[in-house]
């Protein structure tokens, strides 16, 4: 492959793409993860009773400012103008599925946002809830991140 196949890619090394010449429009993306745990942790989650705190509003917290800060943690990534971020949780038996909406008025799409957000959310789920989940080893036999997908990608022109 040569350097003019890939986007990114010059004989220089990388750049990011220009976009200057692509309408402005209000753009949305839709993403969703899923964290496996315990039922007992969900249980405490679900009684406030794990010690470091809320999980569910410091991973919606750690959510958002992880959306904020997407164009710092993937370097290719343009800097964008969030106009809203939705963080919703879907508690289950034996896992928590997190959903975060990015909303934006820019000349490029935000699913990069919605996924970097999700992902900060559950991992700041499994930060919160280690000290619970682990075994007798020190290890996570049952805790589990996966299902990561963009859901939906909008324009509005």
């Amino acid at each position: 492959m040569s350097g003019n196949d890939f986007t990114h890619l010059t004989k220089e090394g990388v750049h990011m793409v220009e976009v200057g010449n692509k309408p402005t429009i209000k753009r949305r993306a839709i993403a969703s993860g899923k964290i496996n745990l315990k039922n007992e942790t969900i249980a405490l989650i679900q009684s406030q009773k794990i010690k470091k705190g809320n999980v569910l509003t410091t991973a919606q917290i750690a959510a958002i400012n992880a959306v904020k800060n997407t164009s710092n943690l993937i370097p290719l990534c343009h800097p964008l103008p969030v106009t809203g971020i939705e963080v919703d949780f879907l508690v289950e038996k034996t896992s928590i599925v997190v959903t975060v909406s990015v909303n934006c008025v820019s000349k490029t799409g935000v699913e990069m946002e919605a996924i970097t957000g999700v992902s900060v959310a559950l991992l700041t789920i499994w930060d919160m809830t280690k000290s619970v989940e682990k075994d007798d080893h020190g290890q996570y036999p049952q805790t589990k991140i996966s299902d990561i997908v963009v859901l939906k990608k909008e324009k509005k022109v």
